[in-house]
C-alpha cells in the first residue's frame, strides 16, 4: 500500500542472546520486512527467527573485535553515522547507544530503552574494573562527557518506551522524558512434559543468570553451605570459578543451558532465588513463575513490580549472612507447607507474554504513526 510506512530497527550489539535480545526477537517478528541495523554482530548466536533477515552493521570487522572498554570512544559516532534516510518509521531497542541516531524531522524514532546504562549512573555492573585505582580517575572522567552526550541523545528519539515502572523512574530522573511501560516478552507458555527429568536430588532450589559479581551469587552460595538443601545453579561468567571454589557439595553448577533444559530444570524445583539488587525488570523470576514457582528476590527495582508477597513470593532486604539464612529458611518452610498455590502463581504472570508484548508495542507504535505523519 501506498501509505504504509517503510520501517528500519536498531540495536546496539547482537553478540549474545539474552532478555533484551529476545525484545529484538519479538519485535522483528512483528515487522517481517524491517532490515536490522546494529554495531557488532555475532551471527552464531542469533535465534532462527534472525534466519534470513537483511542485518546491517560496519563492514570493518575492527569494531567486532573492539573490547567493550574501547567502544566507549566509538559507539556514540557508529550510531549517529548510521543512514536511516529511506525510512518513515525508525525502531531502536537497547540502553546506551541506540538512542543517539539521529533522523530527519519527517521520520518517527521509537526508541524501547531496557534501562539507562547502569554503568553511568552508578548502578551496579557486570565488570568491576572501572573501580580499579589506576583506571578510576580516567572513567570518572570520561564518564562525565558520556553523561552530557548519553542526555542529549535521550531527547532524540520521539517517543520512549520501556520496561517497567522502575526504569520509568529513572529515564524521567536522569533524561527528564517520560516514558511509556510495556512489560517486555518473557518465556511463560514454554511446555515442559511431566516425564521429563534431570536426574537431580530433589527438592532443591535454582539460582539462574550470568554468574557476575553484582548478580549477588557469592551471598546466596554462603547462605546455602550453611544450609542442608540443594541449590542448582544455572549460568555462566567471570565469576564462576570463585563461585565454584566457594561451594560446598549441596550447591551443584549447571552451566549454560538451551531454554527447554533450563524449564526442565525449573519445572521440577522447590522455587527460585534472585538476590540482584535494583533489578531493571527481572525476567528470570517470570521465567520461574511461570512453571508456579516462588520467588524469593531482594526487595528493589522490578522486582517490586512483579511479586506479590505470600501470593507469588518473598522479599528479602538484607543480604548480611545470618539475616540472609533466615530468611531463605522462612521462605523454605512456607514452600514445603504449600502456603503457595501454583496456578495462582502462574496466572501471575500471563501479563508478560510474548503475544501481549507484541499486541501492545505494534498498537503503540501504528497509533503514534497516525498522529506523527500528519
Amino acid at each position: 500500500m501506498e501509505n504504509t510506512p517503510k520501517i528500519a530497527i536498531a540495536h546496539e550489539f547482537l553478540t549474545q542472546f539474552g532478555g533484551a535480545e529476545k525484545t529484538l526477537e519479538a519485535i522483528i517478528e512483528i515487522f517481517p520486512n524491517a532490515p536490522i541495523y546494529t554495531a557488532k554482530l555475532n551471527r552464531k548466536i542469533l535465534s532462527a527467527t534472525f534466519k534470513d533477515r537483511q542485518i546491517i552493521c560496519p563492514k570493518t570487522s575492527f569494531i567486532n573485535k573492539t573490547s567493550k572498554y574501547l567502544f566507549t570512544f566509538m559507539m556514540a559516532p557508529v550510531f549517529e553515522n548510521l543512514d536511516f534516510s529511506d525510512y518513515d518509521i525508525i525502531i531502536s531497542d537497547g540502553t546506551t547507544w541506540n538512542k543517539g541516531i539521529i533522523t530527519k524531522p519527517e521520520q518517527m524514532h521509537v526508541t524501547y530503552i531496557h534501562t539507562p546504562p547502569r554503568f553511568l549512573y552508578k548502578y551496579s555492573t557486570e565488570s568491576t574494573k572501572r573501580n580499579r585505582w589506576y583506571l578510576k580517575l580516567f572513567f570518572s572522567y570520561l564518564d562525565n562527557i558520556l553523561r552530557l552526550w548519553d542526555f542529549t541523545a535521550a531527547q532524540r528519539p520521539d517517543y520512549i518506551v520501556t520496561n517497567s515502572n522502575e526504569t520509568k523512574k529513572r529515564i524521567f530522573k536522569f533524561y527528564r522524558r517520560e516514558a511509556t511501560v510495556i512489560y517486555p516478552p518473557v518465556d511463560i507458555d514454554t511446555p515442559v512434559e511431566s516425564k521429563d527429568t534431570n536426574n537431580l536430588e530433589k527438592p532443591y532450589y535454582v539460582a539462574l543468570g550470568r554468574l557476575v559479581r553484582y548478580k549477588n551469587f557469592e551471598p546466596l552460595i554462603e547462605a546455602f553451605n550453611l544450609l542442608d538443601i540443594p541449590l542448582v545453579v544455572i549460568g555462566t561468567g567471570n565469576y564462576e570459578k570463585h563461585l565454584r571454589k566457594l561451594a560446598k557439595s549441596n550447591i551443584i553448577f549447571k552451566g549454560r543451558l538451551n531454554d527447554r533444559e533450563k524449564h526442565i530444570v525449573l519445572n521440577n524445583a522447590l522455587g527460585l532465588i534472585n538476590l540482584v539488587e535494583d533489578e531493571d525488570f527481572g525476567i528470570v523470576p517470570i521465567e520461574a513463575m511461570s512453571h508456579g514457582l516462588p520467588v524469593l528476590a531482594h526487595k528493589s527495582g522490578g522486582h517490586m513490580e512483579t511479586i506479590q508477597e505470600n501470593v507469588n513470593g518473598m522479599f528479602v532486604e538484607d543480604l548480611q549472612l545470618d539475616k540472609l539464612v533466615n530468611t531463605i529458611k522462612s521462605f523454605d518452610k512456607t514452600v514445603r507447607e504449600n502456603l503457595y498455590d501454583k496456578n495462582t502463581i502462574r496466572e501471575s504472570v500471563q501479563k508478560f507474554s510474548k503475544k501481549r508484548f507484541q499486541e501492545e508495542f505494534l498498537k503503540f507504535v501504528m497509533e503514534k504513526w497516525q498522529i506523527y505523519s500528519k
